[in-house]
């Protein structure tokens, strides 16, 4: 028998949960594309000490779970005392570690900025020799050419693996409950906590997930018919052929 009280009476607090969750997701998603847009642009450079240094930071990363990220940002800080120096002064740039909320998007945007910055990086490689013959041919200097062909380029040829990556960073802000953020899975513990009704209580929250997941996936189909609708008109011909 499905407990329906366990639902309604906390819909406020799922509302909120859920509030919060697209906050984390889409702040850490948008600085995370800001950030990753020059870092992609320096992967691909031909200075090997710069590209390293930017393969260093996506390598750790992605080479490391996100809720290690997380707590080593929230708990281990703390630890050190030029930090708690810096928050007994009130440094406002410090002082950001030592709110929750403030560490989560910093976790978050640094790790969907580490993944972005792969994705983008390896559809700069994908820019077609022709475009940049032709951008030389035009004149174009090296930052002209990366500002109107190369990056709006790859941006456009990154959407359907960074589709994969927006999905994936709402899914990873759960993680943000482990901190004492109240997010859709805080709420849905919550929720736990005071009926003892795990079912409900974590079915309801994996439904919002899902429906959040299928309006992303809607809204990147419309990015891809808008800006890929002349690849997607080359496949049809070559399947056709």
């Amino acid at each position: 028998m499905i407990e329906w009280a366990v639902i309604t009476e906390n819909l406020p607090e799922y509302a909120a949960g859920l509030w919060l969750t697209l906050q984390l997701t889409v702040i850490s998603l948008a600085a995370g594309l800001l950030l990753a847009i020059p870092l992609a642009v320096l992967r691909t450079s031909g200075a090997a000490f710069v590209s390293r240094g930017v393969w260093a930071y996506t390598y750790f990363f992605r080479g490391t779970p996100m809720l290690v990220q997380l707590l080593l940002v929230y708990y281990g800080l703390g630890q050190f005392e030029w930090v708690q120096a810096r928050w007994a002064e009130g440094n406002s740039l410090w002082l950001v570690f030592r709110d929750p909320y403030g560490c989560a998007l910093v976790t978050f945007a640094l790790n969907t900025c580490a993944y972005t910055t792969e994705i983008l990086a390896g559809a700069l490689r994908a820019t077609p020799h022709g475009e940049i013959e032709a951008a030389q041919a035009c004149g174009m200097s090296r930052l002209t050419m990366i500002r109107r062909i190369l990056v709006p380029g790859a941006l456009r040829r990154a959407l359907p693996a960074y589709s994969n990556e927006a999905i994936f960073m709402l899914h990873g802000t759960a993680i943000a409950s482990t901190i004492t953020l109240v997010d859709l899975t805080g709420a849905a513990r919550n929720a736990y906590s005071q009926h003892f009704a795990p079912f409900e209580a974590f079915i309801f929250a994996g439904l919002i997930y899902m429906c959040v997941t299928f309006a992303l996936v809607g809204l990147f189909r419309l990015a891809e018919r808008r800006w890929l609708g002349h690849l997607q008109a080359r496949k049809s011909r070559q399947a056709r052929a």
